[in-house]
């Protein structure tokens, strides 16, 4: 009797804990651009996380249930869908989007919800209203810092800036205007233009009349290989410069010929196999290599996949420092606190530190230069 009752009793614990582990599923919202003009970002975001969720389909006990919607290159749906996937699907986590604007949509509710955001995309939000959003992408002013360098080294006295006309193109202009004024550099042009437009020809022929030694591209996916496109047309000589929103398959491909000798910020990931194998980077970005091959059918072409990868790892590490349940409020705001609180963590882009004062968590091991040859990115050394 004792013994049928011991046996019972273990049955009931385990029922008890197979019940526990189904009902606390880690749910995750992620919004991404999956049509539009930016789905050139976002279509290799949903790859990238869908990767990652493949590789560990369960963090910290917890199985992950993954939730997409696509906002359509739109900001306002953007949030709108945040707040859907906060208040109707109760999700622990926020991920996305793929544009600057539709991101700083996401942080508001984020911040409102009282929901952690994991940015995928760049956007710096000061002050309390970012107090939810971390971002894996590296900042602007590091990434430009790093191409100004570049220019500097390479002579160049005078650079003319063409950009989208919104919040990425402030903050790649902004970011330009700082790094190079400290290296000496004149910035003799900022025109701007939509992503929907199919002419930057205006703007184009204000560059050439400003004769740069340089022109740098404050802007991301395939919408951005329409000025390198216009410039060719018009016989510019000068060198080329972009952000490390440029690095995709179909901007290399609508870009062709135009952007031979373009160089552009990136994460290591790009390059992983160019790395040493003492370099931490280099096994996270080929595991990353792998398991998007696994899901996807072939290896990466791009950089922002890996990204959301980043995102998935950055929300791994975080949740095996949580306790209690997913579906709380309570469990919300302690996954916050440990996902600004990440030391040290390797993903495929850099080494990610948090603190409450910088939701950027990149530094210069964040950084490399490459260089378009022929269709492929090249480490430049």
């Amino acid at each position: 009797m004792i013994r049928n009752l011991a046996q019972l009793v273990g049955l009931t614990a385990v029922a008890l804990a197979a019940a526990h582990a189904t009902a606390a599923d880690l749910k995750v919202g992620f919004i991404s651009s999956l049509s539009g003009p930016v789905s050139a970002l976002g279509i290799p975001y949903e790859k990238g996380i869908r990767a990652a969720i493949a590789e560990h389909p369960a963090l910290a006990g917890h199985k992950v249930e993954l939730i997409v919607l696509d906002d359509a290159s739109d900001p306002t749906t953007a949030g709108r869908n945040a707040r859907k996937l906060v208040v109707e699907d109760k999700v622990d986590v926020l991920i996305g989007t793929s544009g600057v604007p539709g991101a700083m949509a996401i942080a508001a509710v984020a911040r409102e919800l009282n929901t952690p955001l994991i940015s995928p995309t760049p956007v710096t939000i000061p002050g309390p209203e970012g107090a939810w959003t971390v971002t894996v992408s590296q900042p602007f002013p590091l990434m430009v810092a790093a191409v100004v360098e570049r220019m500097k080294k390479s002579g160049v006295k005078t650079v003319a800036f063409i950009g989208f006309s919104d919040a990425l193109g402030d903050l790649a202009y902004d970011s330009l205007v700082k790094s190079a004024e400290a290296a000496g550099i004149k910035v003799v042009a900022n025109e701007r233009y939509a992503r929907s437009d199919s002419s930057v020809a205006g703007q184009v022929l204000k560059i050439i009349s400003a004769r740069p030694d340089a022109v740098f591209a404050g802007n991301s996916g395939t919408p951005g290989a329409l000025p390198y496109l216009a410039l060719a047309d018009r016989g510019y000589k000068g060198q080329i410069y972009g952000t490390h929103g440029l690095i995709n398959a179909d901007f290399v491909r609508v870009g062709g010929a135009s952007i031979e000798g373009l160089q552009v910020p990136s994460g290591p990931v790009l390059v992983a196999d160019q790395l040493p194998d003492s370099n931490p980077i280099k096994k996270v970005s080929m595991g990353f290599r792998d398991a998007y091959k696994k899901v996807n059918g072939s290896v990466p072409t791009d950089a922002f996949s890996s990204y959301t990868y980043d995102a998935y790892l950055l929300l791994a590490d975080a949740a095996s420092r949580v306790k209690g349940e997913p579906g709380t409020p309570q469990y919300r705001t302690a996954l916050r606190d440990a996902i600004v609180s990440t030391k040290e963590l390797t993903g495929t882009h850099g080494i990610y530190n948090f603190k409450p004062d910088n939701r950027y968590g990149s530094d210069q091991r964040a950084v490399v230069i490459v260089r378009s040859e022929k269709g492929v990115w090249k480490l430049v050394p």
